[in-house]
């Protein structure tokens, strides 16, 4: 890894590879010039950077002075109303705010109003993008088929060739769901032989030639081809629409009597490109790839062209999809996932551009970065479209209350100056990850109302966070009863309540965390739905066959009506968000019990690490301790060492302990990755492993990392990985 270059321009030294990006990449056909961009991030740093760090400070101080109020009062009963007073006087919980609703504008119907799957998915891996913006359709057919959604009982293994058996089971669960979102006036969809369009309206014939129209004729919204013997037929319900495909298929659906091959399901409505989280970016080498993806998106020429099983394939962009409506007029809907970027945090600061010699804020650099590159798609200078209505959509992560939201609030608004856009052009989106967000969400809210369009609750980070704030109260439950948790139960209800209070309705959206297995899809069917009926009109799914699997609970359930219910409900107190997740005095855990707590963690740390710092891979199907492949992040990690060090800090584990299960699992890990590409290989010499150090650092110096984050540690020993790797190869080999 070469030492970088710098440019010095507008008061800034910017990496030479950076400048010449946006010089070369980003900045023609924007209108806004190199000699006016970098002089606006300097004054951004000049007027913002002196407030982010004092706003990190006030972190660390609120932090130190509740280790303090914890430390003195151990021994005591927890007096749960002192214990808020006392966050009160140090400004860590603020007076709630007099009713307001948000007035969010412009906001894109996939945000604003259709409630569907959401994809996360980082923004260095072209071809995860790729997947993710074009996973706004997919094929339920080859969903249900290729996993385990069916199961592989009775005959319906998957196999390597065709299994009729298996293919005829995916037809009748399509029946079945077409018989319960698109029900015929009479008869049934599986008796039916040929769909075809008369006088504007849908009718299908069935084997004894008696014709029925849907009971809800409004279902039927578009075709193409013939109407006697249309090749597709559009549905609609609560937003989303799916395609019957008719003709001669290959496989599924060949002999099936209407000739319907194929059934397309509306699925990732939305999607998360990620600048942070899933991304393993340490340089601006790393940068450089996120910040490129995000230009070819925003552009609409993002392809790439790899091998796969010999052949070479070549993935673009997905066009619109055009269609007939009922009474033969042209019209198309989105080929593609509506894009949201999420920058990184503001604890994290970036050596891509230097003032007196010192990294700047890296959030603010996201910040002109990512915005200067979807003012491309605003001026429509290539020929796909993100946002029909105007409006850039960028998530800010791991805010910690009003104050902060207010500060991103104004680098919006000095961004929107800076490159010529119209106020409230960037719509934000508020990640509710963070403690002190959580008890203060409307303040926060409130500071953001003409722009917000975007929240959501993450059991991962913010766990994290709670462990880390309490970490002097005492040693915290175990995760399976951490789920349970009555602060927990509160912080998700809580996030609904406020968001509808806030009058989110309409202008957008209530979100849920991951479904972090992704081979798990009969599970996922079967309890996903919850994040429905608690009133998210959207939720995280990993991969693009899990949301054309989990768009089937939008279709099932009407989740607008559902919030109009939950609107009316009391709001969850913020007394119990503050209920601390301890283990009661009077319990005690075995000795096994914490061996596997500590196995657990350690594993999924390692597991993680391993490819973060080995590989650079930010985010992958992870083996867990059980061997079930778990899509993880820096927000699993984060939860796992804060649970190690709080054990360790309350000595329910022994550093010797902690070391002796860590060389263990390295073993482990290392099993379990035999054979993958480019994996470097731990327990041959733990001396020298660069990740197993990093995991080390991770689990001992938990307590110590501010908030609990674990990029600090990550991105020192990533780069001490890639020195290595320039020194024994030449140069860094990131996958």
């Amino acid at each position: 890894m070469s030492a970088e270059e710098y440019v010095q321009i507008g008061g800034l030294a910017v990496a030479q590879s950076l400048h010449d990006f946006v010089r070369d990449e980003a900045i023609p056909g924007t209108g806004v010039s190199v000699d006016s961009f970098w002089p606006a991030l300097a004054a951004l740093v000049r007027d913002l950077a002196p407030r982010n760090r004092a706003l990190l400070a006030q972190r660390d101080e609120r932090q130190s002075r509740i280790d303090t109020w914890h430390v003195e009062r151990r021994g005591r009963p927890f007096d749960a109303a002192e214990y808020k007073r006392f966050l009160q006087e140090i400004g860590y919980l603020v007076p709630e705010p007099a009713a307001f609703a948000v007035t969010s504008a412009n906001v894109d119907r996939e945000i604003a109003e259709i409630a569907g799957p959401q994809l996360v998915v980082p923004l260095d891996n072209t071809r995860y993008v790729l997947n993710a913006v074009n996973a706004r359709w997919g094929s339920l057919y080859g969903a249900l088929y290729g996993t385990d959604a069916i199961p592989e009982s009775d005959g319906c293994r998957r196999i390597k060739r065709y299994n009729p058996i298996r293919g005829e089971k995916v037809i009748t669960f399509v029946r079945r769901f077409l018989d319960r979102n698109f029900p015929l006036e009479k008869y049934t969809h599986f008796h039916a032989v040929r769909y075809f369009v008369r006088d504007g309206e849908l009718m299908v014939e069935m084997g004894d030639g008696n014709t029925t129209p849907l009971l809800r004729p409004e279902g039927f919204v578009g075709y193409h081809g013939g109407m006697d013997r249309p090749e597709l037929v559009l549905l609609e319900k609560h937003g989303l629409h799916i395609e019957l495909h008719f003709g001669e298929g290959l496989y599924i659906g060949r002999r099936d009597h209407a000739h319907l091959f194929d059934v397309q399901i509306e699925s990732a409505i939305t999607a998360i490109m990620d600048c942070e989280d899933s991304v393993a970016s340490v340089d601006t080498e790393d940068k450089l790839r996120v910040y490129r993806n995000w230009l070819g998106l925003m552009r609409g020429d993002l392809r790439l062209e790899f091998n796969r099983d010999g052949d070479r394939v070549e993935r673009a962009m997905a066009p619109d999809r055009e269609y007939l409506d009922p009474k033969g007029k042209p019209f198309s809907l989105p080929g593609r996932s509506v894009l949201l970027v999420r920058n990184v945090g503001m604890h994290l600061d970036t050596d891509a551009v230097l003032v007196d010699g010192q990294p700047i804020p890296e959030s603010l650099l996201d910040a002109m970065v990512t915005v200067l590159a979807a003012k491309h798609d605003l001026l429509g200078t290539g020929n796909l479209r993100n946002s029909r209505l105007g409006s850039i959509y960028v998530v800010k992560p791991k805010m910690h209350g009003p104050e902060e939201v207010a500060l991103a609030t104004e680098l919006f608004g000095r961004v929107e100056k800076a490159l010529g856009l119209l106020r409230n052009t960037l719509k934000m989106g508020i990640m509710d990850e963070e403690r002190r967000t959580s008890v203060n969400l409307m303040a926060c809210i409130r500071e953001a109302s003409e722009r917000v369009v975007f929240i959501n609750t993450g059991f991962l980070d913010r766990t994290g966070d709670e462990i880390h704030t309490c970490m002097e109260a005492g040693p915290v439950l175990p995760r399976a009863q951490m789920k349970v948790a009555r602060w927990l139960t509160a912080y998700e209800a809580s996030n609904v309540d406020i968001g509808l209070a806030c009058g989110l309705i309409g202008h957008g959206q209530i979100g849920k965390g991951m479904w972090a297995a992704p081979d798990e899809m009969t599970a996922m069917l079967e309890t996903k739905i919850q994040h429905l009926k608690a009133g998210a009109n959207t939720a995280w799914v990993p991969s693009p066959t899990a949301a054309s699997l989990h768009a089937i609970h939008y279709f099932r359930f009407n989740v607008h009506s559902r919030q109009e219910e939950l609107h009316q409900r009391a709001p969850a107190s913020v007394d119990d968000i503050l209920q601390l997740p301890l283990l009661a005095p009077e319990t005690s855990l075995t000795a096994a019990e914490i061996e596997r707590e500590l196995e657990n963690n350690a594993q999924g740390i390692l597991g993680y690490v391993a490819r973060w710092v080995g590989q650079g891979v930010g985010c992958s199907k992870v083996p867990d301790i059980n061997n079930v492949a778990l899509m993880e992040d820096c927000a699993t990690l984060r939860i796992s060492s804060q649970y190690i060090a709080n054990w360790l800090h309350h000595e329910l584990v022994t550093r010797e302990q902690v070391e002796r299960v860590m060389r263990r699992m390295a073993v482990f890990v290392d099993r379990q990755n035999a054979g993958v590409e480019g994996y470097l290989p731990m327990a041959e010499n733990l001396a020298q492993s660069i990740p197993f150090r990093a995991a080390l650092d991770l689990a001992l110096q938990g307590r110590t990392q501010p908030n609990g984050y674990t990029e600090f540690i990550l991105y020192a020993r990533r780069r001490e990985m890639k020195a290595q790797l320039a020194a024994g190869q030449g140069s860094a080999t990131d996958p």
